[in-house]
């Protein structure tokens, strides 16, 4: 039996079917307009919803880009984390670390240029979503330097948050949604010069 929408329009099958719809939707016109440009009611028209409708699933516009903003970063980070994965050494997990955050951000400001801009304005705004994926960059970061200090590859008289937020601010210009677009001629080339400066400053 399909359950049905209850009034916070979130529960069940059918409420999830719906979110996928408006959520869709989104994407289509975010991806042609632009986020900023594109209003609910615009939504509301391509769906055929009425906007109060499309309320009782999504609180705001904003609620609508954390979803996007979220699976997008997301990836990013699916494949940075696979890039590490069973690589041994700490010296190389960073290297890896720095080339596929730097080379995925720069694929997404080019293949999907207007989806790139609801990241830019979750990183500059704050949004959870921004958030929590610096977050998931630092606990990256940090399980590196742990295996890097237990390895001996790495120097351990630095406090290690203090290392970790460190080498964040060293790549964040080559990572962050508001920051690439001043660096993206040179993203590729700085993101191994930055690693390689980086593994120096670490050397025991």
């Amino acid at each position: 039996m399909t359950e049905s929408v209850t009034d916070s329009g979130t529960r069940g099958p059918a409420g999830h079917s719906v979110r996928d719809q408006i959520v869709d939707a989104a994407m289509q016109h975010f991806a042609h307009y632009g986020y900023e440009k594109t209003t609910v009611s615009d939504l509301a028209r391509a769906i055929g919803f009425s906007k109060a409708y499309i309320y009782k699933f999504f609180e705001s516009k904003q609620a609508i880009g954390e979803v996007i903003c979220s699976n997008r970063l997301a990836m990013i980070m699916q494949r940075s984390e696979a890039a590490i994965a069973d690589v041994p050494g700490a010296s190389e997990q960073l290297r890896r670390l720095f080339r596929t955050l730097s080379s995925s951000s720069t694929e997404l400001f080019f293949h999907e240029r207007k989806l790139y801009d609801i990241a830019a304005v979750a990183s500059r705004d704050r949004w959870p979503s921004a958030l929590a994926y610096e977050k998931r960059i630092l606990n990256l970061i940090q399980q590196i330097l742990r295996l890097g200090r237990e390895t001996g590859e790495f120097e351990r008289k630095t406090p290690a948050d203090e290392a970790a937020e460190a080498i964040y601010r060293v790549i964040k210009p080559y990572v962050s949604p508001v920051l690439l677009q001043y660096s993206l001629d040179e993203a590729e080339a700085a993101s191994a010069q930055l690693a390689a400066l980086v593994l120096r400053s670490l050397a025991p």
